[in-house]
């Protein structure tokens, strides 16, 4: 599945979620993330975000979808951080 993340932790925890999102997903800007996903890896990364998240003050909000080809992307302004495969 393809997966847009979005996160607001507080300041002792955020470099945390920083770093474990990173470890699954492409980095867009600031708590932004996307890429693919499976179930396995989504309910891994879940679970360690539980961990670190303080849930009555964080939040962590995902948007699935079942491939990039069914959303349309538009960037207006600098793209922080390019996810072309291309190196």
């Amino acid at each position: 599945m393809y997966v847009i993340l979005v996160y607001d932790m507080g300041q002792k925890r955020v470099g945390k979620m920083l770093k474990l999102c990173r470890r699954y997903l492409n980095w867009i800007q600031n708590s932004v993330f996307e890429g693919e996903m499976t179930e396995v890896q989504m309910k891994e990364f879940v679970h360690e975000a539980k961990r670190i998240m303080n849930e009555e003050e964080d939040s962590l909000i995902v948007f699935k979808n079942r491939d990039q080809k069914w959303l349309d992307k538009q960037i207006v302004g600098v793209e922080r951080q390019s996810v072309d495969p291309f190196l």
